[in-house]
This record gives C-alpha cells, sequence and structure tokens, in this order.
C-alpha cells in the first residue's frame, strides 16, 4: 500500500500536467488561429486570449496546491529551483530587452526566448536540486 503523501502527490503532478497542457495548448490556439483558423475575428481572437488568461489561473492554482502537498524536501527543491529560474528571467530578460532597446541586437527580442531560458533553468535546477539533496 501506497503512503498517502505518495499518492497526493501523484495526484497533484496529474492535476498540475493537465493544467500545463490545457494553458500550452491555449496559449498556441491564441496565438496561431488568429492567423490560421479565423482570420480577422477580433472578437473570437480576445475571447481565446481571455480563455487563455482563465486557464493560465487555473495553471497558478494546481501549481499551489502541488507545492503545498509536497514533503519539505521536495518544496525545498521546487522553491529553490522557482527562485534561480525567476531571478535569472528578470536579470536576463532586462539585458536583453535592454539589448533591444539600444540596437546592439539586430532582431527583435522575443518573449519565446525568455521562455525557453526560464524552462531550460528551472528544469536544470530541478534536476541539481534532486542530485544534490538525495
Amino acid at each position: 500500500m501506497k503512503e498517502p503523501r505518495v499518492e497526493l502527490t501523484k495526484k497533484n503532478t496529474l492535476n498540475l500536467a493537465f493544467w500545463t497542457g490545457a494553458w500550452v495548448i491555449n496559449v498556441a490556439i491564441s496565438t496561431f488561429g488568429s492567423l490560421l483558423l479565423w482570420e480577422g475575428n477580433t472578437l473570437l481572437t480576445v475571447f481565446v486570449i481571455l480563455l487563455n488568461f482563465l486557464v493560465g489561473i487555473g495553471m497558478i492554482l494546481a501549481n499551489i496546491r502541488h507545492l503545498k502537498g509536497l514533503d519539505e524536501l521536495q518544496r525545498k527543491i521546487q522553491l529553490e529551483a522557482m527562485g534561480i529560474a525567476l531571478g535569472l528571467a528578470v536579470v536576463a530578460g532586462l539585458s536583453y530587452s535592454t539589448l533591444d532597446q539600444t540596437n546592439i541586437i539586430s532582431y527583435n527580442a522575443e518573449i519565446a526566448h525568455l521562455v525557453i531560458l526560464i524552462g531550460v533553468t528551472y528544469m536544470a535546477a530541478i534536476l541539481i536540486g534532486n542530485s544534490r539533496y538525495r
């Protein structure tokens, strides 16, 4: 028989995966839908973007629930990884934006680049934290 905390963590992780997947799909629909599916329909575009915002709130709440269900060590690893990813995002994002604004780089700074940096940093910090504490 599995421990109740393990079952709760599994349930919360699946719930977080569902909300994250729903949000990613909704981001894709809100980004590409107006270009490929419903060209020029501003009302539908606004509706899908609003839906994306609401699904994003659901993902945030699922993340909070997930964190609350973790044991102390897992929570510590997650929070450290989030702190590192947030810190790097702010520092690198502002530097990247400044490079664009001052025309040091010849292309536009895109938020997608920052999102990729955050994701890679977060995953690396989770792996490093797990190897350090376990």
